[in-house]
């Protein structure tokens, strides 16, 4: 028996797109002698189609895209995932559900049970978990066919006696299939390895695995389908972040032509960059967009979305906005001009001065003789927002944002002004991890200019402001965040630790008070197992460890 694996970038809710890239890797595999072809979980609809499932005409839509992909499965068969109806009255009213189809017409159906209710993942909203579990007969061969986390169950959801597999390896499944939405995160792809092979050791059976491939809007899908043999050792990997099709053989209870190998992980930095440049890049083509604008101050933020941007997109499709003000450095302004030359992309130069000094001399009579403050400060970055914006409306732009995760989750941004954007680029990227993505931009020539990577950060809204001044060094700063977030430890465990009590208070309360910033702020590019947006769920008025 043949096998493909078909990893591909969908579109959700694109029936005619999604319907239409199948059908085509079918025909492709025929051509190339599959006589199985799987793809992801569902793929007919995308993932995650979200509330679009409580719409009768989305679903209605998934079935007939099933009945179009099966009249192209005469001499092969395929696997498709796609929403389907629970036809009991109890219960939810639908099931996330794999497809056999062969011979044109549907063989078999399986549903999901493991439905994920964590982080970015919300199945139980919408599923009823399955109850029944058989395996399916093809060529011979008994098939434990699962969706995602029904072979994963790595949460030991108490709400089921036994994951599916424990059920189908009663029935002496000859291999096992997984279709799989499997979101990326830096650290990721060596979890999933070593599940998966732990499962192939445990069950003492093969493996083929297949995973979505694009980005959809904030959480990016990098594909690296699998496949293992009865031993849990890895035999194949598919490319990472890029489309693919790949046929196996397998034969006798095993996949020939493959020896083991080893998992190689690209690196943190490198995987991160290759998730940012594709969550652009799909951002802008899913939604129909071709140029975006960013301000570019001539810092290290600005310069790392700049560069990204510009590989995503081209960077003919880039409009850089320079837009000094009276704090402005010069060498700010010559860094920035360095980087559009390096890169070839678009740029005007906006000065704000007369704009902020005009805000400035409106607010006079309510303002008074009160020292200048963070409120002037505020109006400089608002100044520079407007602009952006207007050049997105004149021109048909959309603004980048440039924050990272560290501004973030201390609300070191104004609202309306440098948080503003259609897309956070750099909003789950800590500042440490930037000075490395520029340094890994840089790694075959100089990009970002060296001095936008060395010098003291700084906003520029006053005279000499470094962000020291308001934050810790990124460093220290980073690690507390880092401990917080992602790892959800408390105040108590950070102090453990060794960090200075009084500074872990302070980070930590910052954190919980900007709550309301982040519920305004774009969506983020997920790239971190902990995420600000659908993946942290905070109450904005709460007052947990503050």
């Amino acid at each position: 028996m043949k096998i493909a694996l078909a990893q591909l970038n969908y579109i959700i809710g694109d029936f005619n797109f999604n319907t239409s890239k199948i059908i085509s890797a079918i025909r492709e595999a025929k051509t190339k002698g599959a006589d199985l072809v799987v793809f992801a979980e569902l793929c007919v609809c995308g993932y995650p189609p979200r509330d679009f499932l409580e719409f009768s005409e989305f679903i209605d839509s998934c079935e007939n895209s099933a009945r179009e992909i099966a009249k192209e499965c005469n001499g092969i068969a395929c696997i498709i995932g796609l929403p389907t109806t629970n036809p009991k009255t109890e219960g939810k009213d639908l099931f996330n559900s794999a497809y056999f189809i062969e011979n044109g017409e549907l063989k078999t159906v399986v549903n999901k049970a493991l439905l994920p209710n964590y982080d970015v993942f919300d199945e139980y909203r919408y599923f009823e978990p399955a109850v029944q579990f058989d395996c399916v007969d093809f060529m011979g061969y008994k098939i434990a066919l699962t969706v995602c986390e029904d072979l994963w169950n790595i949460n030991d959801n108490p709400m089921y006696v036994a994951c599916p597999m424990d059920e189908l390896i009663s029935q002496r499944p000859d291999l096992m299939i997984n279709i799989a939405a499997s979101p990326f995160a830096y650290n990721h792809d060596e979890e999933r390895v070593q599940i998966l092979g732990d499962n192939c050791r445990k069950y003492k059976l093969p493996l083929f695995y297949v995973n979505h491939i694009g980005a959809q809007t904030e959480i990016i899908f990098d594909g690296g389908s699998l496949v293992f043999d009865e031993e849990g050792s890895l035999l194949d990997e598919m490319p990472y972040f890029q489309e693919g099709l790949k046929i196996y053989e397998f034969e006798n209870g095993k996949v020939k032509g493959f020896k083991p190998i080893v998992h190689d992980p690209q690196g943190d930095i490198g995987q991160i960059h290759d998730a940012l440049v594709l969550g652009i890049r799909d951002y802008f083509k899913k939604s129909g967009f071709t140029k975006a604008v960013l301000g570019l101050s001539g810092g290290i933020d600005s310069a790392l979305v700049c560069a990204l941007a510009a590989e995503a997109l081209g960077p003919e499709n880039v409009m850089a906005v320079l837009m000094p003000s009276e704090y402005s450095s010069d060498h700010s302004i010559q860094d920035a001009l360095d980087l559009v030359k390096n890169l070839g992309c678009q740029h005007e130069v906006i000065p704000i001065k007369e704009a902020t000094l005009a805000f400035q001399q409106i607010m006079m009579p309510v303002f008074k003789d009160l020292p200048f403050s963070v409120a002037e400060e505020n109006i400089q970055a608002r100044s520079r927002a407007i602009i952006v914006m207007a050049m997105s409306n004149k021109f048909g732009y959309i603004l980048l944002n440039t924050s990272n995760k560290s501004e973030c989750a201390v609300g070191y941004g104004t609202l309306y002004g440098d948080m503003a954007g259609a897309i956070g680029v750099l909003g789950d990227v800590y500042k440490t991890q930037v000075y490395k993505l520029s340094e890994y931009i840089n790694r075959e020539r100089d990009i970002i200019p060296r001095n936008s990577i060395i010098k003291p950060p700084s906003a520029e809204l006053r005279p000499g402001q470094k962000d020291s001044d308001s934050l810790p060094e990124y460093d220290v700063l980073d690690a507390i965040l880092f401990q917080y977030i992602e790892l959800k430890k408390s105040s108590s465990s950070i102090i453990a630790m060794g960090f200075d009590e009084a500074l872990v208070k302070r980070v930590l309360k910052m954190v919980n008070v900007a709550e309301f910033k982040r519920n305004q702020a774009p969506p983020i590019l997920r790239v971190s197992p902990k995420a600000f947006g659908m993946g942290r769920r905070m109450p904005i008025v709460g007052k947990y460890l503050s």
